[in-house]
């Protein structure tokens, strides 16, 4: 998170992503058969922005064969939606997939949402890891998307014996991939245990509005826990104001409470902090903070932190991290609490 974030968007229903892997017949017919995609249109993206035919873009328009993926955030992920779609196309061929070759044939990952840009770099790592050739897989936000003519849409349905890069072997196994069983557990948990605002930020990395989190001005003591499972995050004797609208800490009670990663998405290079025990995203550090503090500045969401407060510590199970100095707390073992998950 940085002083100039977005604010967090309101709380939806479904999510998309927009693919392109050769011809748009079977990346559609396939991507139907996902378990969680809710809806799909073939069309023509990130060419010039005017509407093509579809002779205009067999005639090299520069627009790519794309298929608009709209999917429930609730039963999978982004990730899931690409390293299904990954494994069916060739991603080191440049303008081509099976028998098709022209620039609309082009494999592309064209993303609405900045969050998706981490996600979508995460895949094609994994990908690349089996290929000694780089990826032709291009990675753009979304520039320009218009929807393929009507006798395009779900065009092997209505003609199953149309020729085809992606084996229909694949389509027919498609509908048996199913996400991993944890990750629908834990967001059917989540979903009953957050509010809206908190399983946007915790799960999908939205943003609270700058200066609108309840604990940007907090400076009581205490600590501050991991709203869905507990785990002690951070404490007051190292929350210090950073005037950048959101609470800001020099450091975390204990190192392995968080885990950070590289996030290169809104065309930046951050390291996003997530919770350990309940991996949700929590924010970002910065190399800004103050140097007597040690020089990091962990720009954190207030939804996705409760504040315990010291003269509470004790009787909600913190006492062990109460400090010898009464106004202080935290400084001690962080660790042994990610077991209060049901509890908090």
């Amino acid at each position: 998170m940085s002083t100039d974030s977005t604010s967090a968007a309101p709380a939806s229903a479904t999510r998309e992503i927009y693919v392109a892997g050769g011809c748009f017949w079977g990346v559609q017919k396939y991507v139907d058969q996902l378990h969680g995609v809710i809806e799909t249109q073939a069309g023509y993206a990130n060419g010039p922005a005017t509407s093509p035919s579809y002779e205009d873009v067999c005639a090299d328009s520069g627009h790519a064969e794309t298929v608009r993926v709209v999917y429930d955030p609730d039963q999978v992920d982004v990730s899931f939606i690409l390293e299904n779609f990954l494994s069916v196309i060739d991603p080191v061929s440049v303008n081509r997939q099976g028998h098709d070759i022209g620039v609309q044939y082009r494999s592309g990952i064209y993303y609405v949402d900045e969050d998706d840009h981490l996600p979508i770099e995460l895949a094609l790592a994994v990908v690349q890891r089996h290929h000694r050739e780089p990826l032709a897989v291009e990675v753009q936000p979304l520039q320009y998307f218009y929807p393929a003519e009507d006798y395009h849409q779900h065009y092997l349905d209505a003609n199953p014996q149309a020729p085809c890069h992606i084996p229909a072997a694949a389509i027919a196994a498609a509908s048996t991939a199913r996400p991993q069983e944890r990750f629908l557990r834990r967001n059917e948990r989540l979903r009953a245990l957050l509010s809206p605002l908190q399983y946007e930020i915790g799960l999908h990395g939205r943003t609270e509005v700058e200066g609108s989190g309840e604990h940007v001005e907090t400076s009581e003591p205490g600590i501050y826990v991991d709203v869905a499972t507990g785990q002690p995050l951070f404490s007051s004797d190292q929350k210090f104001d950073a005037g950048c609208g959101w609470p800001s800490f020099a450091a975390p009670i204990d190192s392995a409470a968080v885990t950070e990663v590289d996030d290169t998405s809104r065309g930046k290079v951050r390291r996003e902090v997530r919770s350990a025990s309940g991996d949700l995203h929590l924010g970002h550090v910065f190399e800004d903070g103050p140097e007597e503090l040690g020089g990091r500045r962990y720009c954190i969401n207030s939804a996705v932190l409760r504040f315990v407060p010291l003269a509470q510590m004790e009787q909600e199970g913190y006492g062990d991290l109460i400090a010898s100095d009464a106004g202080s707390a935290g400084r001690t073992n962080g660790a042994d609490h990610a077991d209060r998950a049901e509890a908090h």
